[in-house]
């Protein structure tokens, strides 16, 4: 087998003749800039998250921006993009910076493992394009390549595997050059060594790749053990008054945390006198999926108005600029339109809007 310098500078050739170059995040020594592309591009794909990247560095432009800002402000540019505790890490890691390293961007791999929501190959990644620092990168694409270039199978959520990887991860190092490797890496993951029908006759590392030899492509990197997806059933409440639906801030820990959603009831629960029921949806979340019955009702709902969870009242037209996770954003917009079709929300008078008002106990929430 050749030496790992041999599989770096295959890597990071073919980075320089066919990887990817046109990255808005690419280019740069802003260790701001990157981070924020790395933590948004965990478990989320490029197309996804360049406009999102985009709408961040618009609204901030620097970490002392994001610092200053609302969690709200942040979570609603985040909305749609899913695992919603990237963004209040991010909001977290932002404060941290201003607070602990006096708002400059910390550059090395032990500052930057510190901060919240920043993980070791997260770190590793960072430090690499913002200072050329020599660490290993191990995210979900790499890992493939790792996997099959060494051949290393079982289920790659144990210990053991994971050990495994990053002892090739670290072994296949270059002793220069760590940006255009990383990069190489990550584009081969995302384009050649792909899941299915990888394109192995482009491979630059094909050649030793022991998956490719040994017929064993398919069986790498291993699959995780399956367990049966458990199902949560809740009731949601559509409240409208005026142009207006009521929303609950959720609690910080747990799905869609920090967010303002709906109010939430047990699925058996019978829901106020009044109450329209509405088409269910479903919503797959990657360790359980939700079913969700939402009802409508007109007016205010009595049990809202008791209790200590922050309620507060959004015009309709406003929703588009909410923190509100994407299904219930996609569920009032059809709300909206349907009342704007029967004319309810046409010069609806907004100096309600905002008015904060408390309500719903914690038993009315799942």
């Amino acid at each position: 087998m050749p030496s790992p310098e041999s599989f770096s500078a295959r890597v990071v050739r073919w980075q320089r003749r066919h990887g990817r170059h046109d990255l808005p995040w690419q280019g740069t020594r802003d260790a701001y800039r990157i981070w924020l592309s790395e933590v948004m591009l965990q478990q989320t794909q490029v197309t996804t998250v360049i406009p999102y990247y985009e709408r961040f560095l618009a609204r901030f432009p620097s970490v002392a921006a994001l610092a200053a800002a609302p969690e709200d402000d942040v979570l609603a540019l985040w909305s749609g993009l899913g695992y919603y505790a990237r963004a209040r890490n991010l909001h977290r890691a932002a404060k941290s910076v201003m607070t602990d390293h006096a708002g400059v961007f910390p550059t090395t791999f032990d500052a930057l493992v510190a901060l919240p929501g920043i993980g070791r190959s997260t770190a590793a990644a960072i430090a690499a394009f913002a200072s050329g620092e020599l660490r290993a990168i191990l995210d979900g694409n790499v890992k493939r390549v790792i996997a099959r270039h060494a051949g290393i199978g079982g289920d790659p959520a144990s210990n053991a595997v994971v050990a495994s990887l990053w002892e090739a991860a670290e072994a296949r190092l270059p002793a220069r050059a760590i940006e255009s490797y990383t990069q190489g890496l990550m584009d081969l993951g995302a384009t050649v060594c792909v899941v299915r029908e990888p394109a192995c006759a482009t491979c630059p590392v094909a050649l030793d790749c022991v998956a490719r030899g040994e017929d064993r492509i398919a069986e790498l990197p291993g699959r995780k053990r399956r367990r049966e997806s458990p199902r949560r059933a809740i009731a949601m409440l559509v409240t409208l008054r005026a142009g207006e639906v009521l929303l609950e801030k959720r609690p910080a820990k747990g799905i869609w945390g920090g967010l303002w959603s709906l109010p939430e009831f047990p699925a058996d629960q019978k829901p106020p006198a009044g109450a329209r029921a509405l088409a269910p949806f479903t919503h797959v979340f990657t360790h359980f999926t939700l079913d969700v019955t939402p009802w409508e009702i007109k007016g205010t709902v009595p049990f809202l108005e008791k209790g200590s969870v922050p309620f507060f009242w959004l015009p309709l037209s406003e929703l588009e600029g909410a923190a509100l996770p994407a299904p219930v954003k996609k569920l009032l917009r059809e709300v909206r339109s349907a009342s704007a079709g029967e004319g309810t929300c046409a010069g609806t008078p907004r100096a309600r809007s905002r008015r904060a008002t408390r309500g719903a106990s914690a038993s009315r929430r799942s």
